[in-house]
């Protein structure tokens, strides 16, 4: 979406505008445009649109989708619901039907996105399902938006399989990361996490693949009780046999999706697991793997871990309670999930009247 008085500048033919116009005047004027053959420029007006984001307009109805906002610090775009994995606290449960589609709309968001963010994620489903279609994506984004960074989310599993490695990166430049989730340091555990036999091997071939290609990789830990049961081991295995990953990140589980339905499994209080993620963390640290907690307001975790704390749920689902306002640290904590009400929350929300010196 554009202002009117900056569309000469920016007009493209093979561009959809949107110009933002808040009187008739306005709305005539692009009207009048229409008239004489542009026939690529609309009019939109509305509270819930701001000039750079990308708009999806519903045919026949007087709406739009905001599928990309300029606004927000976090950025990604939607590539498949299909999965080779079906984890016990999925957020997005998979569906087997043909998506394409989102393919389509994601790399015309690519074209449609004005200024380059600093990155943006790709995600699903499981990207690596796309073959060679994901490094169409990547190759656009590189191409359209030079200087932005991208982060792949992907079990990592395909990778296992030499020619898809090679169709997907050999000569990759460089600017992306793959977040690969690791839930275990056997077998028994991480299969059980991903309910796919042959999982752990397969993501280990991968991991060990993109190292091959030298790809920066951080490993992804979701701590759900039978992954926080080991993760000692987890980070004792990651540091013996991983220590080329780039971070580590050991994120608080998203209440929504199949972790409702595995609320046993799922559900943990953080601050019961206080000397479990101490003790992760001081592993990572002797092996000199950096490492970062995601997902978690500050007060889930113990004060001294708060400097490996992230601010990293994304803008359109995170939220803090009223009680948070009076927290001295809300400025710098990621708060909840915006569903957090419906399913729970990582401990007990504390507001913090001062803190002892980090």
């Amino acid at each position: 979406m554009v202002e009117f008085d900056t569309l000469a500048h920016c007009w493209s033919p093979d561009i959809q505008f949107l110009v933002k116009a808040t009187d008739q005047v306005q709305r005539q004027r692009i009207i009048d445009l229409a008239s004489k053959g542009l026939d690529n420029v609309r009019w939109i007006d509305g509270a819930h649109v701001e000039v750079g984001d990308v708009v999806l307009p519903a045919p026949g109805l007087s709406r739009a989708d905001v599928v990309y906002r300029a606004g927000d610090i976090h950025h990604s775009l939607f590539l498949t619901n299909r999965c080779n994995s079906y984890c016990v606290m999925c957020s997005q449960p998979p569906t087997a039907h043909d998506d394409a589609w989102l393919q389509e709309e994601a790399l015309d968001i690519v074209r449609h996105i004005e200024d380059s963010p600093n990155c943006i994620g790709l995600t699903g489903g499981e990207p690596l399902l796309l073959g060679t279609r994901l490094r169409d994506i990547i190759g656009l984004l590189q191409v359209v938006h030079p200087e932005t960074r991208i982060e792949v989310l992907t079990n990592g599993r395909l990778f296992s399989n030499p020619q898809l490695a090679d169709d997907m990166l050999v000569d990759l430049r460089a600017g992306i990361k793959w977040l690969v989730p690791l839930y275990g340091h056997a077998d028994f555990l991480h299969d059980f996490v991903v309910q796919s036999p042959g999982a752990f091997e397969q993501t280990l071939d991968g991991l060990l693949t993109l190292q091959d290609y030298a790809q920066s990789i951080q490993l992804r830990i979701v701590l759900i009780k039978p992954v926080l049961e080991h993760l000692v081991q987890l980070c004792e295995f990651i540091g013996r046999n991983l220590p080329f990953v780039q971070e580590v990140a050991l994120m608080s589980c998203e209440p929504i999706g199949f972790a409702l339905a595995n609320r046993a499994l799922t559900e943990v209080d953080l601050l019961a697991w206080s000397e479990t993620l101490r003790a992760a963390s001081r592993i990572l640290q002797r092996y000199r793997v950096h490492h970062l907690y995601m997902n978690a307001p500050l007060c889930a975790l113990p004060q001294e871990l708060w400097p490996y704390a992230h601010r990293s749920i994304s803008d359109w689902k995170q939220v803090y309670k009223p009680a948070c306002d009076g927290c001295v640290v809300k400025s710098r904590c990621a708060g909840l999930f915006a569903w957090h009400s419906k399913g729970w929350t990582p401990a007990a929300v504390r507001p913090f009247e001062e803190t002892k010196n980090e």
